[in-house]
């Protein structure tokens, strides 16, 4: 089957290297890429077609992947609608709704997916969205492009796709965030860099593992390892005395807003 790719960046390069990996045809794939490093990268890495503006080869694709900058949809937009219109559209760009997509493409066949970075190594989260346009088949075939990427979550109303956002999409920096927290406190506890570094990346993978796999709600779990008076009772306790959690939850409804203005500003 033909895809396109609009926009050849991280994840644009996770998605055709999963295409790949799971048997896609590097001939059946083209992507329009108008740097010329990353342009030269893709086709080093994948053997992919890549061109550096749209043209009459993306009619051939029966799907087209959107993955360029919110702020550059609609002009990337321009010179491939008259080409793509009757392929199915799948979004990866955060905040542009499908009622955007479709005004800009000719078509109201529209999946909105909200991945996040994991998607690189196999391991990521997203979330989709499609219109009512779109048929069962048509979810399979996105269903399958995706797999390779990680875990995939559809939402019936796309205004939740906000929320993904702001769980998901932008969660793995949150992650990263306590890591580097986690590891600063290492040093000045007097662990190596590369110690502190592996002892922290090592509990969140097996506290995320160990999370996913139970049966018990993440609060249930935390109690489970904190003692009264004990060395982790004291870190929860001082963690709740300065507001960690309530500002972590204000973190993410500030996310959401944003996924919400930039749907606003470039994709309503």
């Amino acid at each position: 089957m033909p895809v396109a790719f609009i926009g050849g960046g991280n994840m644009a390069t996770a998605l055709i290297g999963g295409l790949i990996q799971s048997g896609h045809a590097p001939s059946a794939i083209r992507v329009v890429e108008p740097f010329e490093a990353q342009a030269d990268r893709l086709r080093a890495r994948f053997g992919v077609a890549v061109d550096a503006a749209a043209g009459p080869a993306l009619a051939s694709a029966r799907l087209v992947v959107w993955a360029v900058k919110p702020q550059l949809f609609r002009e990337a937009a321009v010179p491939c609608a008259v080409h793509v219109r009757d392929a199915l559209q799948l979004s990866v760009m955060a905040g542009i709704r499908s009622g955007a997509v479709a005004a800009a493409t000719g078509s109201d066949r529209i999946v909105r997916t909200m991945p996040n970075t994991p998607a690189l190594i196999g391991r990521g989260m997203s979330g989709l969205y499609a219109s009512a346009a779109v048929s069962a088949d048509e979810r399979a075939l996105v269903e399958r492009l995706l797999a390779p990427t990680g875990e995939l979550l559809w939402v019936e109303r796309e205004e939740l796709l906000d929320a993904v956002t702001a769980l998901s999409g932008s969660g793995p920096a949150y992650v990263f965030y306590f890591i580097e927290a986690m590891m600063r406190a290492g040093a000045e506890l007097g662990l190596a860099p590369d110690q502190a570094r592996r002892l922290a990346t090592g509990t969140f993978a097996g506290a995320a593992a160990l999370a996913a796999q139970s049966t018990e709600p993440p609060e249930v779990l935390r109690a489970n390892v904190t003692s009264k008076g004990g060395t982790t009772h004291a870190a929860i306790t001082t963690m709740d005395e300065r507001g960690v959690m309530d500002a972590f939850v204000q973190a993410l409804h500030a996310a959401a807003r944003r996924a919400k203005e930039l749907g606003d500003e470039f994709g309503g």
